[in-house]
């Protein structure tokens, strides 16, 4: 009886140490489908170059039409200005949707925008719209303010009439 115990002992010994040496090597895809669905997302969104924001404001929703999209750091990122009420709203209530529409198939994405104040930050996002600065927008000017959605916060959805919904979270 204690031979039998330690033989399936051993037996899940080799079979736990084999399931974790998979998940050891699973991390590099499993960050690899991480990046994938941002990717996805921005490349959508920046194609339709416009998409649709809506955001809290006490109860009732607020929706408007945006361009801003980036990748920094491995988020993403939206701008705006801190005097407009977007930013006052998403400053108080971080809970965003994005929606846009290419003609054939429509991307949501639901998360938690967060401000990321740092210059670095608004610096990218300014090198990718140049078109800002020329409506004074700054990394160095207060009003200048980029945000990104929260890791692990975020659903994309792209739908289409003719094909089941792909659904990704980042």
């Amino acid at each position: 009886m204690k031979t039998q115990f330690l033989s399936t002992f051993a037996s899940l010994a080799i079979l736990f140490s084999a399931s974790l040496s998979s998940a050891q090597t699973a991390v590099p895809q499993n960050n690899q489908e991480k990046k994938m669905p941002i990717q996805k997302t921005y490349d959508f969104l920046k194609a339709t170059q416009h998409y649709f924001l809506a955001t809290v404001d006490g109860d009732r929703p607020r929706v408007r039409p945006f361009g801003t999209i980036h990748i920094f750091e491995g988020n993403l990122y939206i701008q705006t200005g801190r005097s407009k009420n977007v930013a006052k709203q998403l400053l108080a209530n971080g809970k965003a949707e994005i929606c846009a529409f290419n003609g054939k198939e429509w991307i949501r994405v639901s998360g938690i925008l967060v401000e990321d104040p740092r210059r670095e930050a608004k610096a990218s996002m300014l090198k990718e719209y140049e078109s800002l600065r020329k409506i004074g927008y700054s990394e160095d000017d207060p009003n200048t303010m980029v945000l990104y959605f929260q890791p692990g916060s975020v659903t994309s959805t792209i739908s289409s009439f003719t094909a089941p919904p792909v659904k990704m979270k980042f």
